[in-house]
């Protein structure tokens, strides 16, 4: 059977990928898991048991919740009878659960556990489309999800029949979901997505990829976002045995455990886990870490065509031999792809990866583009590292005269829920789609980011300065965990920069630097001239106009609870810069403040401070 909605995915189930554990969660620390047959009877039940409660086409369910089996239940039965799924990240604040639930005009919503149950009660109180709030753990005085479940299961074999009516009358054009951009700045907006575009995008990408119905990924980014549940509906189209990690802390103890094929990620994570691998390569004595560091060196300098030469060659089989290949173990020893999206990887990650066998392929895409637009393979030649790789099949790429990225094909979405008018702004009358982001061919093939058009900003000069080239950069250093470029119309540029406090305090400890807390930390002398010298190191690799000239440290990691993040990671530049106003203007304007700083590491310079 062809493929073109998302349920047409479970067909396969009946006859090609007959599993025993098609899908899999790690609960208290056990698999549970769920075969082929539980999955394909699972979402029948749902779909009669929410015909059977008087849901029609049209109505909208929300998921708030981690990856589980469940979501794929719902997911799926929502689907058969044209319900519109809103999935919804768990960890945002209020005000945004509020909008989106209000917006969307959902009128059921699922939760996963007690917490969110407590953190959702009041709102849906408040909301006039809302009726009902289901859970999916059990939870004392709420509904639970089963409750539809058991109602599909009574009603069965009166109205599957009906199931199959209604799956029959849907077109793939029609929307299956609303996805709620994240966004850096404002309220976010509803993309509409059909199952041509989640389809399409799915079977793209399924060219790009080895794997297929023997193997295993771990599912752990969350499943609300476009670029999991894609991929989650690409897995299910190559028979891809999905198993959902038990939480972030356990991920790389279940991909271990479950000697998982592959799994995606974001570069962040990715930056984290080399970071840890580098901690423990410097705890070693000896031989031992000489040999690790040779063999992270030569990694370093990995190409991908066969120019790395004989000799290189031979080094390499045995750095793999000696140190790489414990690296493997430690994921399990059968990672054969780790896909990285969500933001830009450093290419010196990439080498040192593959250089120890593990192919990380980096791709690009946005929510409005279901999400993929291009992606690197898993060899050469149509992979190139700083690249997000070729676009993918029947994805259409150009550029607009400012370097702005245009892009078309059945994986744009439908529009902005509620909102003609801005969909008009981003989709010109050829039907391109304008992504806000800025780039260029490679080898006239491989595509490029090189910024966001937003975020571009001219300094007092009148000179465009691009600051995610340059923060990306000033991440590469084990030292620095965030960095904001500033200096839009200043005559110089600036950096926020928030350092890695796990590696900056192993350094201090080191050093013998005592400090009370982090607000202490960042103003050791000490401590501000190391990271000055990874910002001098940085600033070699700039033009003029480009170097950061003043930087300020700040004594809180940024993440997507404290609001510096958004859930994907991307910096949230208006809130930063409300938030370190007044160190914007310390930088800026060269108050007494400032003045010390600079005092204190010219005098660490010239003589050390003194440890306490």
């Amino acid at each position: 059977m062809e493929v073109t909605r998302t349920f047409d995915l479970l067909e396969a189930y009946k006859t090609k990928f007959i599993h025993e554990d098609a899908l899999a969660v790690k609960r208290n620390k056990k698999w549970d898991k769920f075969s082929s047959e539980q999955y394909l009877n699972n979402v029948n039940y749902v779909s009669c048991g929410l015909l059977a409660m008087g849901f029609k086409a049209g109505d909208k369910i929300a998921t708030i919740t981690n990856n589980r089996p469940e979501w794929n239940f719902m997911d799926m039965g929502m689907a058969q009878i044209g319900v519109i799924h809103v999935p919804v990240y768990p960890t945002i604040s209020v005000d945004e659960f509020e909008h989106i639930l209000n917006h969307a005009e959902v009128s059921t919503a699922i939760v996963s556990d007690k917490l969110l149950f407590k953190k959702i009660t009041p709102i849906c109180e408040k909301l006039d489309a809302m009726k009902k709030l289901y859970t999916f753990d059990e939870v004392e005085d709420a509904d639970n999800w089963t409750l539809i479940l058991n109602a599909g299961k009574e009603k069965y074999d009166e109205l599957i029949g009906r199931v199959e009516e209604v799956k029959k009358s849907i077109k793939p054009e029609e929307m299956v979901s609303i996805i709620y951009t994240s966004g850096t700045t404002g309220a976010s907006k509803g993309v509409m997505l059909s199952h041509t575009n989640f389809v399409s995008n799915s079977i793209a990408t399924s060219y790009l990829q080895p794997l297929d119905y023997q193997h295993i990924c771990l599912s752990f980014l969350p499943i609300s976002h476009v670029y999991e549940r894609m991929m989650n509906y690409h897995y299910q189209y190559k028979g891809i045995r999905i198993y959902y990690a038990e939480n972030l802390g356990t991920v790389v103890d279940d991909i271990k455990q479950i000697k998982a094929d592959g799994f995606n990620t974001v570069p962040r994570l990715l930056e984290k886990i080399f970071d840890r691998i580098i901690s423990k390569g410097k705890d070693l004595s000896g031989i031992k870490k000489k040999i690790f560091f040779w063999a992270v060196n030569l990694g370093l300098r990995y190409e991908l065509a066969a120019g790395n030469g004989w000799l290189y060659e031979q080094k390499l089989k045995l750095a793999r031999k000696l140190v790489f290949s414990k690296w493997i173990d430690a994921l399990g020893g059968n990672v054969k792809i780790i896909v990285s999206g969500g933001s830009s990887l450093q290419p010196r990650l990439a080498r040192v990866f593959w250089a120890a066998g593990l192919k990380v392929i980096e791709g690009y895409g946005l929510t409005e583009t279901s999400p993929v637009v291009s992606a690197n393979y898993t060899y050469y030649p149509k992979i190139k590292f700083g690249t997000v790789g070729l676009p993918v099949e029947g994805v259409e790429v150009k550029f607009a005269e400012d370097g702005e990225i245009l892009t078309r094909g059945p994986n744009l979405m439908m529009g902005y829920y509620k909102d003609e008018a801005y969909t008009k702004t981003v989709i010109d009358e050829d039907g391109w789609f304008h992504t806000g982001d800025v780039g260029k061919m490679e080898d006239g093939r491989f595509l490029k980011i090189t910024d966001r058009k937003k975020e571009i900003f001219k300094n007092s000069g009148g000179k465009y300065i691009a600051p995610q080239i340059i923060e990306n950069k000033l991440k590469e250093s084990f030292m620095i965990e965030q960095a904001m470029v500033v200096g839009e119309n200043e005559k110089f540029v600036s950096a926020l920069i928030s350092p890695n406090f796990n590696y900056l305090h192993d350094w201090c400890s080191q050093k013998k630097i005592h400090y009370r807390d982090n607000v202490e930390l960042i103003k050791i002398p000490e401590v501000i001239e190391v990271i000055e010298k990874e910002v001098k190191i940085v600033n070699k690799r700039l033009n003029q106009i480009e170097q950061i000239k003043r930087f300020r440290l700040v004594c809180e990691d940024w993440s997507p609870a404290s609001g510096e993040l958004s859930p994907t990671l991307k910096l949230k530049r208006k809130f930063i810069y409300n938030k370190y106003n007044h160190i914007l203007d310390e930088i800026f304007s060269r108050t007494a403040d400032q003045e010390s700083i600079d005092d204190a590491i010219s005098k660490a310079k010239k003589s050390g401070a003194k440890k306490k």
